[in-house]
């Protein structure tokens, strides 16, 4: 759904009755001042229609600049307020790989950042299965390097705010979920997770004797969270979702849509690709990926974590009278667990 009023024109998407700050006059008027500041101090100034797109979950206005190209104005809810001081975290300890934002108000959980090129999704828009497994085959070792990087600046990052899903935790964080979701879910599925509690502690003390350090995880990392500004170079964008933990568990969400759109058979060149980024002394393949099946159905929680925070009534934004909440529909997903 779309309008457009004198300077902007609005895009609603599928939440046409979605609640937002955009509503307040007053906020506009401050995200207005912050862009106008932001931009004087890189010699730019705004100019032009700009675009605003609300949804539940972020406030994106994409705003031309006298100089012919453009920016991009974000805010935050509440739940995902740290992503704009992990945005400044990120740019001091993996510079390149990430967006360098122009400006931040951590506080309000703001922030003005360059554009960064096209989205991979467009990219690879129409592309066949060997296209796109060639290019993730790219981008996974890639992403497993900033993973390793940020291993011993994690204090850093949830000082930030980042929020956290360590490994050892992660049967906590079970019962946690259990509990909060406890409503949605029937009988017959609260016994299936309530016996899963083995299931879950032994994942979880397997996956720590791996020896792998948690780490940041993007926790939706799939083609609309990756910019290509040009052929072989990729930079990663919006945290939202992200928390330290295991970082196997970042495959989760690239696995399921990459087999969606692409199917099973090359998805083993796709974990090859990122898990030799972790091969080292005293682990091998097998290890490796005995650990991968172990983070891909813990990573399950994490998800569920994520749409936690976003929608703690429960009341999902845009899901049909009735539906479950997405938080409770990736709790059941750690009975499935996935393979690659």
């Amino acid at each position: 759904m779309r309008h457009t009023t004198t300077d902007t024109d609005i895009d609603r998407g599928d939440w046409p009755d979605a609640v937002t700050p955009w509503g307040d006059a007053a906020w506009r008027t401050a995200a207005e001042a912050f862009t106008a500041e932001g931009l004087a101090a890189h010699g730019l100034r705004p100019a032009g229609k700009r675009t605003a797109r609300l949804r539940p979950w972020s406030v994106l206005v994409r705003i031309p600049t006298d100089d012919g190209s453009r920016v991009w104005f974000k805010a935050n809810p509440p739940a995902s307020r740290f992503e704009a001081g992990l945005a400044l975290a990120l740019d001091r300890r993996v510079p390149g790989r990430v967006l360098r934002p122009l400006a931040v108000d951590a506080g309000r959980g703001w922030s003005l950042l360059p554009d960064g090129g096209p989205v991979l999704a467009d990219v690879l828009a129409g592309a066949d299965a060997g296209e796109a497994t060639r290019i993730w085959e790219e981008i996974l070792p890639l992403y497993a390097q900033v993973q390793q990087t940020l291993t011993g600046h994690t204090a850093e990052l949830t000082a930030a705010g980042l929020p956290e899903a360590r490994t050892a935790a992660l049967p906590a964080l079970f019962e946690r979920l259990l509990a909060e979701n406890a409503v949605h879910l029937d009988t017959a599925e609260r016994a299936r997770l309530e016996a899963a509690r083995p299931l879950i502690d032994g994942a979880s003390t397997e996956l720590a004797a791996l020896g792998i350090a948690d780490t940041l995880d993007h926790s939706d990392l799939q083609d609309a969270q990756i910019l290509r500004p040009e052929p072989g170079r990729y930079t990663f964008f919006d945290w939202g979702d992200s928390s330290v933990t295991h970082p196997f568990c970042s495959l989760l969400v690239t696995s399921r849509i990459f087999r969606r759109r692409h199917g099973d058979a090359t998805l083993p060149r796709l974990r090859d690709a990122y898990l030799e980024a972790w091969t080292g002394p005293g682990r091998t393949s097998a290890e490796l990926r005995r650990g991968l099946d172990l983070a891909l159905r813990l990573a399950a929680l994490t998800r569920a974590a994520a749409w936690g925070r976003l929608f703690p009534s429960n009341a999902e934004a845009g899901a049909a009278p009735g539906e479950r909440p997405a938080a409770a529909r990736w709790l059941l997903r750690v009975l499935d667990g996935t393979r690659l």
